[in-house]
């Protein structure tokens, strides 16, 4: 029997920084008080904001990309995030319609379009700092924008007073559309940032008593039974699951550390479901790769905040030199990409010597950020594939490369709106690595 389609909302606004985290965190935590079985997932490629998902619901979260992720793809991870579960919220990314130029695998990447795909109702956090009945003109505008996708309800952020949501409140109201929630400016609940968005998860200092206070907020001043009385079955296809990459041994260890933290959950279920062993490591513990691993995976993170300690794990830089000379694969994304190169410059000037199995030497003293989805072809038979073979991801990072040293270029890409980027990357022997992170093969025979 076919599981049913799980019941789901979207959490989205109209841009970034209007209170989005803040809400879904809060609506996670005060839910699942209720005695509900409350999932998440992040739309978009983002990799912070899941891992806090995960803490308050004590379930895995997954992006769901539809610039990077195929129609199947989407749709089995969107049912299998939803099972055993009795309402999904979906965190949007950036402003509800927000997308790229081109289009993707099955869309722009905008929320809006999952939104039109599986029939969720979106809650709109509105800002309404500064503003009062014209709250309800940008409202109508997002209401009335695509006539597939449903605005449920609102919240309102940064409410001043009684009058201030009366005022705008009334004037959300006198559309048809209901005012779920106000939330007063409190900067007792917001979550610190950093450079690429929030501190991670793991970080946080008081997680849980950060995330049980924001939970108390949202149920103070939202209606949850309306809210949770606003989702909706899904009415995507059950879609097919399969690895969205194929893995890259049968024992592949990954590390995994405050410096590498940048991991997409559907990667590992996906290489797990073709009946590959996943193991982990830690470089600042200074530990190398297990011996009967045949892959090795460096993900993405935050290796310059911890350059000192891994230019000193001598354990670490033996055993991935002794792994490479195996043979064996050894694939770097982002961190990875860095932590590989020959030197990391960290944001004081200072340089690292890295673990020199590629050439290329970094700096996060010359910031400059790179950001945006990333279409790559492959230029050699790699364990991501063979030569040819069309990979879709996304690349975010501020670390510049200084020298890219003599290596073979990894890929060649172009951004979303089909502009050519060139070679990225690096490949020498078994290793290889880039500042892009894969999301999944692209499908034979697609558009740019």
């Amino acid at each position: 029997m076919a599981e049913a389609a799980p019941r789901g909302l979207i959490v989205g606004a109209p841009a970034s920084g209007t209170g989005k985290t803040t809400v879904t965190l809060g609506l996670l935590v005060a839910l699942k008080a209720r005695g509900l079985r409350v999932g998440a997932v992040k739309a978009g490629p983002d990799y912070i904001d899941p891992a806090f998902h995960q803490a308050a619901t004590g379930r895995p979260s997954v992006n769901l990309d539809n610039w990077a992720m195929g129609p199947d793809l989407l749709d089995s991870l969107a049912r299998r995030a939803g099972e055993g579960t009795d309402l999904l919220v979906c965190e949007a990314l950036m402003g509800l319609f927000d997308g790229v130029a081109g289009v993707g695998a099955t869309g722009t990447g905008a929320t809006s379009e999952l939104a039109a795909r599986t029939g969720w109702p979106v809650i709109l956090v509105v800002n309404a700092k500064g503003q009062s009945q014209s709250a309800a003109a940008l409202v109508k505008g997002f209401a009335t924008y695509r006539e597939d996708v449903r605005i449920g309800g609102v919240i309102l952020n940064n409410i001043a007073s009684p009058r201030h949501l009366a005022l705008a409140g009334g004037a959300i109201e006198a559309l048809g559309i209901p005012v779920l929630g106000s939330l007063p400016r409190t900067p007792d609940v917001i979550l610190p940032e950093r450079h690429l968005g929030l501190i991670q998860a793991e970080e946080t200092a008081d997680l849980q008593e950060r995330l049980a206070a924001l939970g108390r907020f949202i149920a103070q001043h939202v209606d949850l039974d309306r809210v949770a009385a606003l989702a909706a079955p899904s009415r995507a296809p059950e879609g097919r699951f399969a690895p969205a990459l194929p893995p890259l041994g049968q024992r592949i260890a990954i590390a995994r550390d405050a410096a590498f933290t940048f991991v997409y959950p559907h990667l590992l279920e996906g290489w797990r479901a073709a009946g590959a062993e996943v193991t982990h490591f830690s470089p600042l513990a200074d530990e190398a790769p297990p011996d009967d691993a045949d892959a090795v995976y460096l993900p993405g993170g935050y290796p310059e905040l911890h350059a000192g300690r891994l230019a000193a794990a001598g354990r670490f830089r033996e055993g991935m030199h002794r792994f490479a000379a195996l043979g064996r694969p050894v694939y770097g994304e982002c961190g990875g990409y860095m932590v590989l190169g020959e030197s990391l410059e960290d944001a004081a000037g200072t340089t690292h010597p890295m673990l020199g199995l590629l050439g290329v030497r970094t700096s996060f003293a010359k910031r400059k950020l790179h950001l945006g989805y990333r279409r790559a072809v492959l230029l050699g038979d790699t364990p991501l594939g063979r030569a040819g073979t069309a990979l879709r991801g996304h690349e975010f990072h501020y670390a510049s490369i200084l020298d890219r040293g003599a290596d073979e270029p990894l890929v060649t890409a172009t951004a979303a709106d089909g502009s050519d980027l060139g070679p990225l990357g690096g490949r020498r022997g078994g290793v290889l690595a880039s500042f892009f992170h894969v999301i999944a093969a692209a499908p034979d025979r697609e558009g740019p």
